[in-house]
């Protein structure tokens, strides 16, 4: 069931055949975790062989997909993600859920690596046999979030996790690409870093569907309320984006446990008035659609990478539209001629 190994001297050979997704979506119903990682790293495979592969499998679990809660988290680097994600599973599963983490890692841009520490931050998770956490480097994808998040979410819910916590980067646009493939959008703040409305970032708070104060614990207590009452106070003034839905402000101590439980009954009401409208569906649907677009422009940029003709031809491109010879819009134009577009 792994993916084969081709030696570098069969490279330029014909793609091998498919791979026999059948054990995999067998071992994945059955919530084999060893086959449930290795259907992820065929996912994540950017050979051209594994990936169709990995379609063929996403496609063949999806009847089997769409029951579990998927909630993004994000936060500024310091607010405790994965310590609130350690606490927050760890109560989800004493409760009898089973909860899936995609930790998506800082990436290095020049290289592409990552220190995948997030599994040594949720200690508790990481022993527990309810809990499967998959580190993924961004490696340098829009906003941070791995490329294929979205396919590892469906291989999740198909493999009986009930539960998808999503864990940003907290920088850049990864926010909005966590937003659109998520139910929840949970954005967690900390009390007492100077003007608590300076942290309230007019795109981030549009798409929050709750606002958590972390740390309101020991002498941090009263100003995690403070801050959450200015917080509050700022939405207010802000349009929702969801006519069923004004965002909550909370605060919780992901040291202690405190406030935990009552965070996610907001996660659980969210759900339930959204249903009862047919906004959760109408998200959903959206979600698929926009997801279809994010494959086909990574498609294409694949395309971009891989045409020999446009290979040869990029470098002088560059070079004549940084020596201010070529308009890039001129140097557009011969792209998309090379590719026959």
């Amino acid at each position: 069931m792994k993916p084969p190994h081709v030696p570098t001297a069969a490279r330029s050979r014909p793609s091998p055949p498919d791979i026999d997704i059948a054990p995999f979506v067998r071992g994945i119903r059955a919530g084999e975790r060893a086959v449930l990682a290795r259907a992820i790293t065929l996912v994540e495979s950017k050979r051209s062989d594994h990936q169709k592969s990995a379609r063929a499998l996403v496609q063949g679990l999806l009847p089997h997909t769409g029951a579990a809660r998927r909630v993004g988290i994000t936060g500024a680097p310091g607010v405790g993600k994965s310590t609130t994600i350690d606490a927050l599973g760890s109560h989800l599963t004493a409760r009898g859920h089973k909860v899936a983490v995609l930790a998506v890692d800082p990436s290095s841009a020049r290289t592409g690596g990552s220190i995948l520490g997030d599994k040594t931050r949720m200690a508790q998770l990481s022993a527990d046999p309810r809990a499967f956490i998959r580190p993924s480097p961004a490696a340098g994808t829009l906003g941070g979030v791995a490329a294929k998040t979205r396919e590892t979410m469906l291989i999740c819910e198909a493999a009986g996790y009930d539960v998808i916590l999503v864990e940003t980067v907290g920088t850049g646009q990864s926010e909005t690409a966590v937003a659109d493939m998520t139910d929840f959008f949970l954005a967690l703040m900390l009390p007492g870093a100077g003007d608590e409305l300076q942290g309230l970032k007019k795109g981030l708070v549009e798409l929050a569907d709750m606002i958590a104060v972390n740390k309101a614990d020991g002498d941090n207590l009263k100003r995690a309320k403070v801050a959450a009452a200015e917080y509050r106070a700022a939405l207010h003034i802000l349009t929702p984006r969801l006519a069923e839905w004004q965002p909550p402000v909370v605060t919780y101590s992901a040291l202690t446990g405190t406030g935990l439980a009552e965070l996610w009954e907001h996660v659980v009401d969210h759900e339930r008035r959204l249903t009862a409208t047919g906004a959760f569906a109408a998200r959903r649907r959206e979600q698929q659609v926009k997801w279809m677009w994010a494959l086909l422009e990574d498609r294409l940029r694949s395309r971009l990478a891989s045409d020999s003709k446009l290979k040869a031809k990029l470098p002088q491109l560059e070079r004549a539209v940084a020596e201010g010879t070529l308009s890039p819009a001129l140097a557009v134009d011969d792209i998309v001629e090379t590719l026959g577009l």
